[in-house]
């Protein structure tokens, strides 16, 4: 081949990748969320393909134009920290979102409303004496150094959620008080391999963390984003208020308080900017 011939080939072939680049240079989106938690943001995608990674099955779509990938995460800190590693090494998001439910630790929220993840932590990460448990942030590997035991949010995805959060409409709901509008607040989200029935443990928490929600994931997603320097928020809608009716709520209100997350979730993304 000659050589005019073969700057020929290259330049067609540099023309041919860089066309289709345009069209994927947009980043994207990461969503996770258990199972059951999460099929209100699947059923939201357009354009929708399946890939395996590893075993684990992600969704492609897009959202309002966006390109979203979307991964479902086993219930514990450690199922979670592993479809998220999963999901950065194969799919590089820009952001990263876990959405699902939680119990209320605040005794001022109620099954429906959505409290999105202002600061998050580790609630049984620490040392147990005879006197309770004193919390540490867990180390990063590589550097040694602790986390903080409450981690803030970045600012980028809380300035979208503040944005985006007013004009999110929950429907009505039906609770024990009566006929309500589900609220969406910011607060601190506390996170452990428990699930929570138990006044007096949820009281504890209040007391010493400032906890508003307690789930079983967010804060292992945020650390493991925080180590491979990806932007995450976690967002959870209320089921239960971690008391002994928890589970039985948790079963009654599942649908609708993942409905709710997802839609501010899906509120948030579109709001994100290099769209």
């Amino acid at each position: 081949m000659s050589v005019l011939r073969r700057i020929r080939v290259v330049s067609v072939a540099v023309l041919v990748l860089a066309l289709p680049g345009a069209a994927i240079a947009q980043s994207v989106v990461g969503v996770l969320g258990v199972k059951d938690e999460i099929a209100p943001i699947e059923n939201r995608l357009q354009d929708t393909r399946e890939v395996a990674v590893q075993g684990f099955v992600f969704r492609l779509g897009t959202l309002d134009g966006r390109q979203v990938v979307v991964g479902r995460s086993g219930a514990g800190k450690v199922n979670a920290a592993i479809v998220t590693t999963v999901l950065i090494g194969h799919f590089n998001p820009s952001a990263l979102f876990f959405s699902g439910t939680a119990g209320a630790v605040d005794p001022s929220l109620y099954p429906g409303d959505v409290v999105i993840g202002a600061t998050v932590a580790h609630h049984d990460y620490g040392l147990q004496t005879p006197q309770g448990i004193a919390r540490l942030g867990p180390r990063n590997p590589l550097t040694g150094e602790r986390d903080p035991v409450l981690v803030p949010a970045p600012e980028t995805l809380l300035a979208a959620a503040r944005q985006s959060a007013p004009g999110v409409t929950l429907p009505r709901i039906k609770t024990t008080e009566g006929d309500r509008v589900p609220r969406i607040v910011e607060g601190v989200i506390v996170s452990g391999d428990v699930f929570l029935s138990d006044l007096t443990r949820r009281e504890e928490l209040r007391r010493s963390l400032g906890a508003t929600a307690i789930e079983m994931e967010g804060a292992a997603v945020v650390q493991t984003c925080r180590q491979f320097r990806v932007s995450c928020l976690v967002v959870r809608g209320i089921t239960d208020r971690a008391d002994a009716q928890a589970q039985s709520n948790y079963q009654q209100f599942l649908a609708t308080a993942s409905e709710n997350a997802a839609a501010v979730v899906a509120a948030i993304i579109v709001r994100l900017e290099g769209r």
